[in-house]
């Protein structure tokens, strides 16, 4: 039989715990999304190699300033699983697109015309010549030529339909909803296998404000800030977010944002049981200048994070806007419509056409 918890109190220290344990959480799963949809489409056309490039690079940073900082040791573990996830994806990159260091568009292929195309007869060319090219395309035998066997092409083989933007919009709300309640679970249950600590003194508990520490960290930030323009810019250059998981950046401002509330949410410890004016500030105000550069990288990503949603919006809807414009154009002939043909009956008879 389980042991009886305490009572749950939602203070500041609790909120601060479950916002990390949700980030926690984010950042398990933040890669997966992306590392699924480059194998699924066998491609990996809609990442942008620099940003892969710069991320690791900033995790780098990250581990040795995390090490010299004096960090908690989950922010190191996941710092040294964002490395490992990252080589994942930049092999990806490589596998898919070749050893290469910049972003290049793909070659424009060129749209497949569904007129049919009618050919000129020549002395060379037989009369049933056009009959029996429509014959070994459709792959039937000589019974089209019966009179009483109509001829019956083959239905073409369509694409399983796409999700609509509502099912979409579903099923990344219920992913998202799925990876915080598995945060609050989480911290439920080491909740229940912590001990209780004193009150520590002013100076105890709190991390020592390393110079190196912290200029790792501010390299790390800067680099976590780069990483996203390449993106931006290559979404920009294609005019299309296709290739590029909707969900990846949606764990990745799930696990910045929490992050940073999970940092703000500090709750100051003093040396007495009650604090001297001024005392609960300034341990504050050393906590977050000792922060402030993975604050600082965690807030700007989620604001260049909101620029890549906003390509996301504004390419899907022109793209809708695109396939439907190609389904009506001037002289493109759709397989309802009937096939007319006013030449004269000897010239009608190579093409295949009634």
């Amino acid at each position: 039989m389980a042991p009886p918890t305490g009572p749950l109190n939602l203070d500041v220290e609790a909120i601060s715990g479950i916002c990390g344990s949700i980030s926690i959480a984010a950042w398990v799963v933040v890669f997966s999304p992306q590392i699924i949809e480059n194998f699924r489409r066998g491609s990996a056309d809609g990442l942008s190699v620099p940003f892969i490039i710069l991320w690791l690079a900033g995790d780098v940073f990250n581990i040795a300033g995390a090490v010299l900082q004096g960090v908690l040791p989950t922010m190191l573990i996941l710092a040294i699983y964002y490395t490992i996830a990252d080589f994942v994806l930049l092999a990806q990159c490589f596998y898919y697109k070749g050893f290469t260091w910049k972003d290049e568009l793909p070659p424009s292929q060129p749209k497949p015309s569904s007129v049919v195309a009618i050919g000129e007869p020549t002395e060379r060319t037989g009369l049933l010549s056009g009959h029996l090219e429509e014959r070994e395309r459709r792959g039937s035998g000589w019974s089209h030529l019966s009179p009483a066997v109509p001829l019956v092409s083959e239905p073409p083989v369509t694409p399983p339909p796409t999700p609509t933007r509502l099912q979409a919009f579903i099923w990344n709300l219920v992913a998202v909803l799925m990876v915080c309640a598995a945060g609050v679970v989480g911290w439920l249950l080491s909740r229940n296998y912590s001990n209780d600590q004193p009150d520590s003194p002013v100076d105890e508990g709190l991390p020592s404000f390393d110079v190196w520490g912290q200029i790792f960290g501010w390299l790390c930030a800067l680099l976590y800030l780069g990483s996203r323009l390449p993106q931006l810019l290559l979404n920009w250059r294609r005019k299309s977010t296709e290739g590029v998981s909707i969900l990846f950046f949606l764990f990745a401002c799930l696990g910045n944002l929490t992050y940073v509330l999970s940092i703000f949410a500090y709750e100051p410890h003093c040396a007495k049981s009650r604090c001297q004016p001024g005392e609960a500030g300034r341990i504050y105000g050393r906590y977050i200048l000792v922060n402030s550069s993975w604050l600082a990288g965690s807030l700007g990503t989620l604001l260049l994070d909101l620029g890549i949603f906003a390509q996301f919006f504004v390419y899907s809807k022109s793209e809708s806007t695109h396939e439907d414009g190609e389904a009506v154009e001037d002289g493109e002939i759709t397989p309802d419509e009937p096939r007319f043909d006013d030449r004269p009956l000897l010239r009608r008879v190579s093409s295949g056409l009634p």
